[in-house]
């Protein structure tokens, strides 16, 4: 199966979820099942290409000019993960399905969950670290839904807002440092970079790169001091927990230093830093986990300890240390997975997850017993279960690792790590099954149907298999150090197996074991003193630092941003103000290279006129009537300096625009007094006015400087003009630029045209059912209306000039690609016609012959343009690239064909919807202010009986 339909898959499938929901939850399961199961199987079929040491590579071209393009590489490194994040996956959706109660949103749930499956697989299959950081991005809001799905919990929401925060600040370092990587080799494709470490390591950047990806790295896989979240991630829902701390979220930090490992390690920097901090967090992680009395929290600091110790393993850089943490990674992901199901089997049975309330269970839950217990041994490192296997071979590893000159410290704390490790193994089976039963259960505690208990024991199978035939894993680690290492060759040349003989490692397991057990006996007087001892607490910490840094934020918010445009405005008009004069006074500004041309009068006279309307407008804006007539005034002087300077388009775009603007502002001014109330000062308004001054001589000064000199460059008006017809097959250089040259620019605007009109209708639905709505009703006009609300002589007219108009329009529109023209303009013109409609014939009369509803025409309009950029793709070239041809009709004579008609066609569409949408909905708001005015209109169709008045009665009692 094609990459791209591996990484794809669960983000088309998490749109069945929440269609399927009201199927049943059977039904919400099957589906997400069917759909990671379908991606397994896919990743599956690239399982021969993998064994025999070859690596996929994909690549689609999205944006080449940035280096972000779709490219996707798999390698023994990303088979593996992929596998664990997809299989382990299967396993969580198994389970999740009898887990979650029924007052749960199985369909948010399961959407939530694909999504951030999907944003996992693409970071362990991205070839370009830009591509990367998307889907990095991705897993921490997918996650940060996923840890606060239970919204009626307020630690289920600080715990997201937390998990968000950390790993958000520091995908934000990571995305400097891998943008710092890019720069040192000149691209940003994994394949290239892995291929460069000598030149990544002898760049002045390598440090800062290092430091910022280590920290995005550290951030998202819980490494000290950024451990904290992780455990107040628990607040979700245990699947949730299971599938974070297992196969994915904490592992991806994990995946990223595995995978950057060829080209960053081997340095000092890298071997004191990565060391240090998985060394820490490992002890420091098994520490707090044997006093926590949560069963969720106990294993969450058990996820940060193993975490470290993986970190620790690929932090000293060597082949035998890579091996280790690939091994370990791959016992963790089943051993933790498993322990996490098994304590959500506990809190879903016995209503607690409290170990001080528990004991006994052993007998009451043999089945849960058994599968607890043997993850939690093996997480222990007992022998004959994997995790023993892997925890010998880092104490192997530890023993020949100096840090700080040291030769002691790292083995000493890696004992230690291990002790503590053992201890809350063997206090989660003793405190938690074992002991008498008893009578104060929150709820009878037994074993639940297999649907719960059947995903664990499945993972507990590899646990005990690999234990005692650790050769079945051994290729598959083999392969996967190949990967992590970059070649054969450095791959250490040994046998996973249970006895190596008596060698230290195994003298320091058994004192970490037998530790353990010790600790164990002596677990009260510990937790006294651990009780006892001074000791930050990180979530303490955290809220203490976000709160000083917001009270600090709020301090010039509140001076600044306090909600006044004009202050606003003066900030921003001020600043640019005074940055161009020091640009002006400090640069070099030439000599005239032009003369002024001569000025004629009716130039003169336009400018006066405009200048006069702009100036009585600042004056005289508080009459909004008067103020709406001057804006009209300098619209339409602004169309005459377009067709002046012989820009017919802009003219015809700008006329247009102004008739429909004015028409929705006179609308809007229904519901406005007449006039704006003084609400500034004369030193504000002084004030205010001396910038405005300033930035109108300044921006005078700009333009008299640009007109008056030669341009150092050739402007960019050349290429359109040379490449117009020869490239988008139109002598309409202005049409051809907006579908052809920056059609994707125009495909953006005509998506916020129609998200504007939507919000605008949504608006008005709001107004009109909500407390507004009685004020609307009980609302007198300022001044007597006319009693002739609909005129004959308009009706008439509007109804005879309608297809005279729409065939203006069609006309607009055809010509657009070569004329003065185009859909955007052709829609404005079908736009003014419908509202005349409206204006002539009322509100009920043109809604009743509405055919298609203005929110399917803007979508179709999206829709269509969108259809037509994606054609493209099917001959290889990018998104909304235009072709043309010419066809030859008998007994017509040749025509053009082009691709930008049909895009054209969306832009006409949606232009239309957009303005008939938000017209309509302010003639909604208008209608019902004014019900008791008759909204009655003419009906001049002789085919028509002649109408009753019971649709403005019934009209009337719907309102």
């Amino acid at each position: 199966m094609s990459l791209f339909l591996i990484v794809l898959l669960p983000f088309l499938g998490s749109l069945l979820p929440g269609l399927m929901n009201s199927a049943g939850r059977q039904a919400c399961a099957s589906v997400t099942f069917l759909v990671s199961l379908t991606a397994f199987i896919g990743l599956l079929t690239n399982l021969p290409v993998i064994l025999a040491g070859e690596v996929v590579l994909v690549r689609v071209d999205w944006l080449p000019m940035l280096g972000l393009n779709f490219s996707l590489m798999l390698d023994g490194l990303g088979f593996f993960f992929a596998s664990l994040i997809l299989g382990i996956g299967l396993l969580i959706i198994a389970y999740a399905r009898f887990y979650l109660s029924r007052d749960d949103n199985m369909g948010e749930f399961f959407t939530y969950l694909l999504l951030f499956q999907g944003a996992m697989v693409g970071i362990v299959l991205s070839d370009n670290i830009l591509l990367l950081l998307i889907f990095w991005e991705l897993t921490s809001l997918s996650s940060f839904l996923l840890i606060g799905f239970w919204k009626h919990l307020p630690e289920g929401r600080q715990g997201a807002r937390m998990a968000l925060t950390v790993t958000g600040m520091g995908g934000l370092a990571m995305v400097g440092g891998m943008l710092l990587l890019g720069q040192i080799v000149g691209s940003y494709d994994l394949s290239v970079i892995l291929e460069n470490r000598d030149l990544i390591q002898a760049s002045p950047l390598y440090l800062p790169a290092l430091l910022l990806i280590l920290l995005g790295c550290f951030t998202k896989s819980a490494q000290f001091p950024f451990h904290f979240w992780l455990p107040h991630a628990m607040a979700a829902p245990t699947p949730v927990s299971a599938y974070l701390h297992s196969a994915t979220m904490v592992k991806a930090g994990i995946f990223l230093m595995a995978r950057m490992w060829p080209v960053l390690s081997g340095t000092t920097e890298w071997f004191v830093i990565v060391t240090s901090a998985g060394l820490v967090t490992m002890v420091l992680g098994a520490v707090i986990a044997l006093f926590k009395n949560d069963l969720k929290a106990l294993l969450a600091f058990s996820t940060v300890s193993h975490l470290g110790l993986i970190t620790m393993l690929l932090g000293t850089s060597t082949a035998f240390g890579v091996l280790a943490a690939v091994f370990h990674i791959m016992n963790h992901a089943t051993f933790k997975a498993a322990l996490f199901m098994s304590a959500g089997i506990i809190d879903h049975e016995a209503h607690t997850r409290d170990i001080r309330r528990l004991g006994g269970l052993r007998k009451l839950m043999p089945i849960t017993f058994v599968i607890a217990s043997l993850a939690a041994l093996s997480m222990a490192g007992i022998p004959f279960l994997n995790g023993f296997l892997s925890k010998e071979m880092m104490l192997e590893q530890a023993l020949h690792t100096k840090l700080f000159g040291s030769y002691w410290l790292v083995p000493t704390l890696a004992v230690v790590g291990s002790l503590f490790s053992a201890a809350y193994c063997f206090r989660l089976i003793s405190h938690t099954f074992l002991g008498p039963v008893r009578d104060d259960y929150p709820s009878q505690p037994h074993d639940p149907g297999a649907g719960m208990w059947l995903p664990p024991a499945i993972l507990v199978v590899p646990v005990v298999a690999i234990g005692i035939a650790p050769f079945i894993a051994e290729p598959f680690v083999l392969i996967i150090t190949e990967a992590v290492l970059g070649n054969a060759a450095s791959v250490p040349k040994i046998h996973l197996k249970i006895w190596h003989g008596f060698v230290p490692p195994l003298y320091m397991s058994i004192v970490a074991v037998v530790g353990g057990l010790i600790l164990l006996a002596f677990y009260k007087p510990a937790l006294r003193i651990w009780d006892a001892l001074p000791r930050p607490e990180a979530k303490t910490i955290f809220d203490a630092v976000i709160a000083a840094a917001v009270s600090l934020a709020q301090r010039p918010i509140q001076s600044l941003h306090n909600g006044a445009f004009t202050r606003y405005g003066a900030i921003m008009v001020a600043t640019v103000i005074i940055a161009g004069l020091h640009a002006w006074t400090t640069g070099v500004v030439g000599e005239p290279t032009r003369a002024i041309q001569p000025v004629s009068i009716i130039m003169v006279a336009g400018w006066a006129m405009l200048v006069a309307a702009t100036g009585g407008l600042a004056f005289m804006h508080r009459n909004r009537l008067f103020s709406l007539i001057l804006i009209g005034i300098v619209g339409l002087m602004v169309s005459v300096g377009f067709i002046y300077f012989s820009a017919p388009d802009l003219a015809m775009t700008q006329i247009t625009v102004e008739v429909v603007t004015i028409i929705l502002l006179l609308l809007a001014l229904n519901f406005l007094p007449n006039q704006t109330p003084i609400e500034s000062s004369v030193l504000r308004r002084s004030r205010d006015t001396a910038i405005a001054l300033a930035g109108g001589v300044v921006a005078t000064l700009l333009s008299l400087h640009y007109l008056l000199r030669e341009s150092v460059t050739a402007p960019i008006s050349e290429f359109h003009l040379a490449n117009s017809y020869k490239g988008g097959g139109g002598t309409n250089v202005v049409n051809v630029i907006l579908v052809d040259f920056r059609g994707f620019d125009t495909f953006g605007e005509i998506i916020v045209l129609g998200i504007a009109a939507l919000l605008i209708f949504a608006l008005t639905e709001t107004l009109l059912s909500g407390p507004v709505r009685a004020r609307l009703l009980n609302r007198l006009p300022d001044k007597p209306l006319a009693g002739d609300m609909h005129p004959m002589m308009m009706v008439v007219l509007t109804r005879v000039m309608m297809p005279v108009v729409l065939m203006v329009g069609f006309y607009i529109f055809l010509r657009g690609h070569n004329e003065p023209g185009g859909g955007f303009i052709a829609g404005l013109i079908v736009s003014v016609a419908v509202v005349m409609q409206y204006m002539a014939s009322g509100f009920s009369w043109t809604t009743a012959r509405l055919r298609y509803p203005y929110h399917g025409i803007i979508g179709a309009g999206i829709l269509v343009a969108g259809l037509t950029g994606m054609g493209s793709w099917f001959v290889d070239k990018p998104f909304l690239t235009s072709d043309f041809t010419y066809v030859r009709i008998p007994p017509f004579d040749k025509f053009e064909l082009a691709t930008a008609a049909a895009f054209d066609l969306g832009v006409f569409l949606a232009v239309v919807g957009a303005v008939m949408l938000s017209l309509e909905s302010f003639s909604r708001l208008a209608r019902r202010a004014d019900m008791n005015i008759s909204d009655h209109a003419i009906d001049i169709d002789p085919s028509r009986d002649d109408p009753d008045d019971t649709t403005l009665s019934q009209a009337k009692e719907e309102v």
